[in-house]
C-alpha cells in the first residue's frame, strides 16, 4: 500500500507546482502510459493475496481518479490562462476604415438564360436539362442526322472515343429525345444548355449556348410555331410588335424546315429590334419529323409538333449591345462588371433589366 501513497505524494507535488502544457502531457505519460506508474499497479492486482486485493484495487481506483482530474484541471487552467494572454496582447483597432467589398456580377449568359426560361414557363413551357456529354444516338441517329451528314465529321464534332460513340453535345436536342423516351405526349418543352462545336472566331467558340424548344400535342402546326416565336421575340426583346419572316431551309429533324428572320434597322449607331427594312436571322425552326416521332416511341399519326433552336450567346449580344462572341469566356472582371448584371437590382420578372 505504500507504494500508492508514495505515487500520490510524489505527484500531488508535481501538479501543485507551475507546468506547462509539455511538461503536464509527460506527468500524464508517465501515471498512465503502456508502463505508467498506474498502469503498472492494475497489473499487480492478481498477484496481491486475495483478502487484500479488493481494498488495494479500490484505493488504486481512488488515486487513478484523483490524479486524472487534478491533471484535467491543469490542462484546462493553462489554456484558460495562455487564452486570457492572447486576448490581453491583441487589440482590434475599431478606427481603421473597412475592407472592401466587391459585389459580383450574373454573366449575361445566366441571365439570359433566366430570362428565356421565365417567357417561354408563362405560356406553358417545362425547362428540361441532360448531359453534356451525349451518345452518338441521341445526339445524331435519334434526330434523323444520316450517317454521311457533314455535321458528324470530326471537324465540327468533338469526339471521346476511337468508334464515335461518344462525344460533346452538338446541340441541346438530344434532350429532346431523353425527355420524349422517358414520358408520354403531350410534351411542351425548353432545354437550355452549353453545346459544343470545333469553330472558333469572333461570332463562333468552341463551347456556346443553345436553347432547343420541343411542343408535340395532337393538331399542332405551323401556326401554333409562329405564335409561340412572336409572342417570345417581342418579350425578349421588349418591343410591342415585330416584323419576323420564315424562310426556307433544311434540318434532319424538321420537315418542313424553315429560318426564322427579323426586322432591324441601325438608327444614331444602335441597332432597333424590330423596325426597318433589314432582316436579321435568329433562330431555325420547324415541325418535327415523323422519324424523330417514330425513333421515340410516339405515335407519328396520332402526334405532331413544332421544334425550335436558339443561340443564347447571340441573343445576348443583340440584346445587350456586345460585338465580339469571344468575351463571354475570356474571364476578364473588368468585361463582366460593364455588361454582368447586379444580382441584387434584379426583378422577378427579369423584364425591363439594366446594368
Amino acid at each position: 500500500m505504500s507504494d500508492l501513497k508514495k505515487i500520490k505524494d510524489e505527484f500531488l507535488t508535481k501538479l501543485k507546482g507551475k507546468l506547462n502544457l509539455p511538461e503536464i502531457n509527460q506527468i500524464k505519460s508517465d501515471l498512465f502510459g503502456k508502463n505508467g506508474l498506474i498502469s503498472s499497479q492494475f497489473k499487480k492486482i492478481g498477484s496481491i493475496v486475495e483478502s487484500d486485493r479488493k481494498k488495494f484495487a479500490s484505493d488504486l481506483n481512488i488515486l487513478k481518479d484523483e490524479l486524472q482530474n487534478l491533471i484535467d484541471l491543469k490542462i484546462q487552467e493553462i489554456e484558460n490562462t495562455e487564452i486570457n494572454e492572447k486576448l490581453e496582447k491583441e487589440r482590434i483597432d475599431v478606427t481603421l476604415p473597412e475592407r472592401n467589398f466587391v459585389r459580383g456580377k450574373i454573366h449575361p449568359v445566366s441571365q439570359t438564360i433566366d430570362e428565356i426560361s421565365s417567357i417561354f414557363s408563362e405560356i406553358g413551357f417545362s425547362v428540361e436539362e441532360g448531359p453534356d456529354v451525349e451518345n452518338e444516338y441521341n445526339n445524331f441517329t435519334a434526330l434523323n442526322t444520316p450517317k454521311n451528314h457533314p455535321a458528324r465529321d470530326m471537324h465540327d464534332t468533338f469526339y471521346l472515343d476511337e468508334k464515335k460513340e461518344k462525344l460533346l453535345r452538338t446541340h441541346t436536342s438530344p434532350v429532346q429525345i431523353r425527355t420524349m423516351l422517358k414520358d408520354k405526349p403531350p410534351f411542351k418543352i425548353i432545354a437550355p444548355g452549353r453545346t459544343y462545336r470545333s469553330d472558333s472566331d469572333q461570332t463562333h467558340a468552341p463551347m456556346f449556348h443553345q436553347v432547343e424548344g420541343l411542343h408535340i400535342d395532337k393538331n399542332i402546326n405551323m401556326g401554333h410555331l409562329k405564335g409561340c416565336l412572336d409572342y417570345f421575340i417581342t418579350e425578349f426583346f421588349e418591343v410591342k410588335k415585330i416584323k419576323m419572316r420564315f424562310r426556307p431551309s433544311h434540318f434532319p429533324f424538321t420537315e418542313p424546315s424553315a429560318e426564322v428572320d427579323i426586322g432591324y434597322e441601325i438608327r444614331d449607331g444602335k441597332l432597333i429590334i424590330g423596325e426597318g427594312n433589314k432582316w436579321l436571322e435568329i433562330l431555325g425552326c420547324g415541325m418535327v419529323h415523323p422519324n424523330v416521332l417514330n425513333n421515340v416511341k410516339v405515335d407519328s399519326t396520332k402526334y405532331q409538333g413544332y421544334a425550335f433552336g436558339i443561340g443564347i450567346d447571340r441573343l445576348a449580344m443583340l440584346k445587350y449591345g456586345i460585338n465580339d462572341l469571344r468575351a463571354f469566356f475570356e474571364c476578364d472582371y473588368r468585361w463582366l462588371n460593364h455588361f454582368g448584371f447586379d444580382p441584387l437590382d434584379v426583378p422577378t420578372s427579369y423584364r425591363g433589366l439594366s446594368r
